[in-house]
């Protein structure tokens, strides 16, 4: 019988995997599902249900819904609280009170910290607020309103149109949906989105106005995007004047091995060599280096377009959170810091993604009912189950007490055409909490697969 015993708090460590038991018979064949015959199949689902009614009697609690950092990452983090006090002197370098108005577009430190974190000049970056996020959602909406450098606004359009690689961000997705924009899903290759169906989109089709991108350790995939793939999308010949490649870096040092990194080609300097010095918007944020809604965000690109985003600032705000700013930079110092401090991230996440693919392989592993992919980086893990299976999993793990993001999240709409995919995020839980709903979630892809393939037999 399957067996999901309970961790202890005291062994709630990246040691404490506490596995489902496979039975001895399916231990020992670790048959591939769909060779089993239909007498198999239902023996197996029996065994499976009885697993499931013992595991939702055990009144879990746990949520890896959205990659959100846990209290030991923000605790990790408070001394950043005392760089800042009363008695402190807060003027940048070149003497401006950072309690008092101005520079709008941020203080000169901030922007070249920010700048490092992403391979950017400084004079490339505006510091804004408080998440990247705010950013783009700013960035549309202004191209709806007031176009794109002088071009028509797009609310004048009849049709704005924008590619989105998938799987990919829900709120990507969910900004594009808001402002009524079609969105075109493009399928994510090892190397990145297709690139033969983006230039076929982008070089012929002037309704086509942006593509969501994240470039680095993708949103759910992990994966990073080929130097080839870089120079494509920075070789384009948009039918629209007024497209734009929507680069979010969101987890640009978000590494999870200080001895395997994924790198990253640099964007800007490929388009300079293309001639499109002004075709890409790129967004950064501490929001996950720091604190979650405290930390600070910029956007790059390239002198025209910043001078375009900055009229409209003048417009929006009298200036954003500059004593936030000064305390990153005083706390961090330079890219130095900021490297340091992921080091000590990936220590606390590490063994959760860990625990959960060490898990899934063992579970999972042979028996041809799902793949998934190991990331070196960022915050998820895809994961593809059989076709028409990912909501029932996610219906069946929520039952049982772990909330997944929903199913169909990662495509726009929320309409995965396979019903396959589902983002697992690793970094809330504990080690031990992962380990927990990893096992459950495994035990509910199998339960599932078994009760889809009956239904074929």
């Amino acid at each position: 019988m399957y067996t999901i015993i309970q961790s202890d708090k005291e062994k709630d460590t990246a040691a404490g995997i506490f596995p489902v038991r496979q039975s001895g018979k399916e231990k020992n064949k670790m048959k591939a599902y769909q060779e089993m015959d239909r007498t198999e199949l239902e023996a197996l689902r029996k065994e499976l249900n009885q697993a499931y009614e013992e595991a939702k009697g055990m009144g879990l609690k746990l949520d890896m819904s959205r990659g959100k950092p846990s209290e030991t990452q923000l605790n990790m983090t408070m001394p950043i609280m005392d760089v800042l006090g009363a008695d402190s002197d807060l003027r940048t370098e070149g003497g401006v009170d950072c309690r008092n108005y101005g520079l709008m577009d941020g203080i000169p430190e901030a922007k070249a910290l920010m700048g490092a974190m992403i391979g950017v000049p400084a004079e490339n970056v505006i510091v804004c607020g408080n998440a990247s996020l705010s950013l783009m959602y700013d960035a549309v909406s202004r191209s709806m309103t007031h176009g794109v450098c002088g071009s028509t606004p797009w609310c004048k359009l009849d049709k704005v149109k924008f590619l989105c690689p998938v799987p990919g961000y829900d709120r990507h997705f969910a900004i594009t949906e808001h402002f009524g924009i079609e969105m075109i899903p493009i399928p994510m290759t090892a190397d990145g989105p297709d690139m033969d169906m983006v230039e076929q989109y982008v070089n012929h089709d002037e309704t086509v106005k942006g593509i969501w991108c994240v470039p680095k350790y993708s949103n759910p995939q992990g994966i990073t995007y080929s130097d080839e793939t870089v120079r494509r999308l920075a070789a384009l010949a948009p039918a629209a004047e007024d497209f734009r490649i929507y680069w979010d870096n969101a987890y640009a040092i978000h590494h999870l091995y200080e001895d395997s990194q994924d790198e990253l080609l640099e964007i800007f300097g490929e388009c300079e060599k293309a001639g499109n010095p002004d075709m890409v918007y790129e967004f950064v944020s501490t929001s996950k280096v720091t604190f979650s809604g405290a930390g600070i965000a910029a956007v790059a690109s390239s002198p025209k377009n910043l001078e375009f985003i900055k009229k409209s600032m003048t417009i929006q705000t009298i200036g954003y959170d500059k004593i936030n700013q000064l305390r990153h930079v005083r706390y961090f110092k330079d890219i130095n810091g900021l490297k340091a401090q992921m080091k000590k991230q990936a220590d606390i996440i590490r063994p959760k993604f860990e625990a959960v693919l060490s898990i899934l392989e063992r579970e999972l592993g042979g028996l041809g009912i799902a793949t998934w992919i190991p990331p070196k980086g960022g915050y998820f893990i895809s994961f593809d189950a059989m076709e028409g299976c990912a909501k029932q999993i996610v219906a069946k793990c929520k039952e049982a007490g772990v909330v997944m993001t929903g199913a169909g999240a990662t495509y726009p709409y929320g309409k995965d055409p396979k019903d396959s995919n589902i983002r697992i995020a690793p970094s809330f839980p504990t080690p031990g909490e992962m380990a927990q709903a990893a096992e459950l979630f495994t035990l509910c892809v199998k339960l599932v697969s078994v009760e889809k393939l009956l239904e074929s037999k």
